[in-house]
């Protein structure tokens, strides 16, 4: 797995914990704020982090809410096309590359479903 550039990861645990559960915004490059929470969640994951995958979810789920609006002025433009690669699970790979695809494309409605299939793979029961 390749180093996670669009987190710091000298960052305490707890820190990287609270700027998930803040929402996750776009950095100063124009990333997604999606591809912020992504890495963020993989670092805590990394670290084994229990709650990484429920505060990703929350997280994710917030900013879908915020894009399922009209006048959402969040980035479109996926500036980390391959973050998918940096999971070993092939499956979540794929759902995290469609579900990116559908936000940039501003298709929410399919999306949504995508983010279901994301939070039954991170947390089957």
């Amino acid at each position: 797995m390749e180093p996670l550039p669009l987190v710091d990861t000298t960052l305490p645990t707890p820190q990287l914990i609270r700027r998930m559960r803040q929402g996750g915004e776009a950095d100063a490059a124009g990333h997604l704020p999606e591809s912020v929470l992504w890495h963020t969640f993989l670092e805590l994951r990394r670290r084994g982090e229990p709650s990484a995958a429920d505060s990703f979810l929350r997280a994710l789920e917030g900013l879908h809410r915020r894009r399922s609006l009209s006048g959402s002025s969040l980035p479109t433009e996926d500036r980390a096309s391959d973050e998918h690669k940096l999971v070993d699970d092939a499956f979540l790979a794929d759902l995290w590359k469609a579900y990116k695809r559908c936000i940039c494309a501003g298709r929410p409605g399919p999306a949504a479903q995508l983010l279901r299939d994301i939070q039954a793979r991170l947390c089957p029961n």
